[in-house]
């Protein structure tokens, strides 16, 4: 049968609002309370963003502090060096890449702030990266990073869109916009966000203490079920996995802050022995805490990164 209709269609050219045509690295580092790089200047854009602690920016001709949720973005050919402020060992993440839209004449000498949408987007640019790259992400010396022999389907593709949406969202967010124009969050989309939020200071309040999910249950008045499967809708697992993980950062940064031996991280963090926080440390990160201690102590002690 012949269709008559086939020529009423009419397609529309999709133009993207910015593209992103390169990606050059994908870091993510856990500084040392005393990291110094000495700078560097390229003709690509980068974007630091600080995931834990605090870092001390060279940006051009500027100086910059730059805290917890905080992401910079350095324009092609501006000089920028970064440290730890000597007190807090920092978590910072690194993206490099290539954009030529004139869009990305918004990000020029500006610090913004992230919220939950757009740490989602940058924890999923690392988690495809961890798979597309068989380099691992916490070299900075790397200048090409080495693609995996079987990455899954679509991985980097998968960047490019996360980084994309990052762009977008970020300019979207700090344009104004009128608030009617907002689509009102429903009660049980508001509901769990606000008990995700109140349980996440929990856990932050009691990061120093052993915690069972009943005691997070009667301290929070929700039902076991409910926490479980708000936590494995968020992070992909329970609660108390999270809270371990949790756990396991803040050693992460104790060891880097160089003021407490193994023994005392294990107190301060509320094991009962160093033995049982080592056992936990490694089947966490895949390393004891002495081997993780000496692999960023030799990171921050070659001589291109010393003060």
């Amino acid at each position: 049968m012949e269709n008559t209709n086939a020529g009423a269609y009419e397609y529309v050219t999709l133009q993207p609002s910015l593209l992103i045509n390169r990606l050059y690295t994908v870091h993510y580092f856990e500084y040392m309370n005393d990291f110094s790089f000495p700078g560097e200047a390229h003709n690509f854009w980068e974007f630091l963003c600080v995931d834990k602690g605090e870092v001390n920016v060279v940006a051009g001709s500027r100086t910059l502090s730059l805290k917890k949720d905080e992401i910079i973005f350095h324009k092609p050919n501006e000089f920028h060096t970064v440290r730890s402020n000597g007190k807090v060992a920092p978590n910072v993440v690194v993206v490099s890449f290539e954009c030529t839209s004139p869009a990305m004449d918004f990000f020029r000498d500006r610090v913004f702030t992230i919220g939950e949408s757009e740490r989602s987007l940058i924890a999923q640019i690392i988690t495809e990266a961890r798979q597309l790259f068989s380099s691992v992400l916490d070299d900075p010396y790397l200048k090409k990073m080495e693609l995996s022999a079987n990455p899954p389907f679509g991985s980097a593709q998968m960047i490019q869109l996360h980084l994309e949406q990052l762009l977008i969202q970020l300019i979207r967010h700090y344009t104004a916009i009128k608030p009617e124009l907002k689509r009102p969050a429903t009660l049980k989309q508001k509901s769990d966000v606000d008990l995700y939020e109140r349980i996440m200071n929990y856990l932050e309040l009691h990061i120093y203490a052993q915690l069972t999910i009943e005691q997070i249950c009667r301290d929070n008045l929700v039902g076991r079920s409910q926490l479980q499967k708000l936590f494995r809708e968020k992070n992909g697992c329970g609660i108390i996995d999270y809270f371990s993980r949790m756990k396991i950062d803040a050693a992460k940064q104790l060891i880097r802050n160089q003021s407490l031996n193994f023994t005392q991280i294990a107190d301060t963090m509320g094991y009962t022995s160093v033995h049982y926080f080592s056992r936990q440390f490694k089947k966490i990160t895949g390393m004891t805490p002495s081997e993780y201690s000496s692999s960023i102590k030799k990171l921050s002690e070659e001589p291109q990164f010393r003060k």
